[in-house]
């Protein structure tokens, strides 16, 4: 089973945020493969399918961004699976809106969901989709205000096309079979 954690805050309230541009990505994604995501388990909501006749599971942490690693080390230990077999997306201040950038390991820098994955799994040796989402153009603007803030329109319209990008490297990870 590839586990496929998909980051982001729960509620209404933030859905179409930036910081929730892994709960949108996996959406988008589990959508295109008709996997179902109606289970909770986990302190999650999931769902299970198959891509690339890869059997994966979808998890959408319910537990809060800075939380996240709770979720994911419980699906985890329950199919014994290793971090290698994790594969998280999430948003990424670093990298300009629009581009997706691949990572396995290393360091949290600064995404505190990515953090609590690195310390509740005691290892940073995972597969990371990163959704760049830039940082606010006004210099004024607080980090996690900007993040907690909606896309644009206009934003909202590049989605999918992002999403198209992110599904590439997810296949790549999947057919790898790390």
């Amino acid at each position: 089973m590839r586990i496929i954690a998909c980051l982001g805050n729960p509620g209404k309230k933030y859905a179409r945020n930036r910081h929730n541009a892994g709960f949108l990505a996996g959406e988008y994604l589990a959508h295109k493969y008709q996997i179902h995501i109606t289970e909770k388990r986990f302190s999650a909501l999931c769902g299970s399918g198959f891509i690339s006749n890869q059997k994966v599971l979808f998890l959408f942490p319910q537990t809060y961004m800075n939380q996240s690693g709770i979720a994911i080390k419980a699906a985890l230990e329950y199919y014994d699976a290793m971090p290698a077999e994790l594969t998280v997306i999430h948003d990424d201040i670093e990298i300009p809106f629009g581009n997706v950038h691949y990572k396995f390991g290393g360091g949290h820098k600064g995404q505190n969901g990515i953090r609590s994955t690195i310390e509740s799994l005691e290892s940073p040796d995972f597969h990371r989709i990163r959704i760049g989402v830039g940082r606010p153009q006004n210099p004024s603007i607080k980090v996690a205000d900007y993040l907690l803030s909606d896309f644009t329109e206009e934003e909202l319209m590049s989605l999918p096309a992002i999403f198209t990008k992110v599904e590439e490297i997810l296949l790549e990870i999947l057919l790898k079979g790390d």
